[in-house]
């Protein structure tokens, strides 16, 4: 589980990246709800990654209470669009 985890976020920040890159170089801003999504994505995966490490449970709980909050933020993106 924990390889899996590491190429997720790997695979979650280059999304980010490009997506975050994209919007900055073309200042086109129709896929920053996409970009929202993958942020709680990779904020997910981060939370669930600390909590198996059973080392940082505060930061691991606020990682995925942060990931909630970024889905919600992009759903509504999606719907308003």
């Amino acid at each position: 589980m924990g390889t899996l985890l590491k190429i997720l976020r790997i695979v979650f920040s280059i999304i980010v990246l490009y997506l975050s890159g994209y919007g900055l170089i073309t200042e086109n801003f129709e896929l920053s709800s996409y970009m929202i999504f993958f942020l709680g994505a990779l904020m997910l995966v981060t939370g669930l990654a600390e909590l198996q490490k059973d080392r940082k449970r505060f930061w691991g709980y606020m990682s995925i209470i942060v990931s909630l909050y970024a889905f919600f933020v992009s759903i509504q993106g999606f719907l308003l669009n």
